[in-house]
Order: C-alpha cells, then structure tokens, then sequence
C-alpha cells in the first residue's frame, strides 16, 4: 500500500471529512480513501476487480477442496 500526504488542507475540508466520516461509522482516513477510489476508479470496480482485470490474462488455479466431515460433538464440562 502506498502512503498519501495532504498538506495545507483548509481547515473546512477537514471539519467536513470528519463530520462525512462519522456520518459513515469510519475514520477520516477511511473516508479520504472512500473518497479518492470513488473519484478516480471506473464505476463498479473495487480492489477484487481490478486484480481480476490485471491478472485474468495469466489464468486461474483450481483448487481441490477437502470433503467436509460431520461435526464433532461438543466437549462436555460438567464432571
């Protein structure tokens, strides 16, 4: 992950990001980048689609799943 610094960033903009943040339950770092992937990512595209979009040429792997097995009984505490 890279490292972003904003520096002389108006006081309003700040108090707005925050209060955006909050409005969303994140922190202000999480809004700005919200925000910056939001302006400058195609529509629709998260971070699992533009990996897909870069490395779809390269195939894929397959996968040999276990075969799931029954539960085992829970322990039992009382003596």
């Amino acid at each position: 992950m890279s490292v972003v610094t904003i520096r002389d960033l108006d006081p309003r903009v700040k108090a707005a990001l925050q209060r955006r943040a909050a409005e969303h339950g994140r922190s202000m770092e999480a809004e700005a980048r919200a925000i910056l992937a939001e302006a400058v990512l195609p529509p629709g595209e998260g971070l699992f689609t533009a990996l897909h979009r870069t490395f779809a040429d390269l195939g894929g792997v397959e996968l040999e799943l276990p075969a799931r097995t029954p539960a085992r009984e829970p322990v039992e505490f009382s003596a």
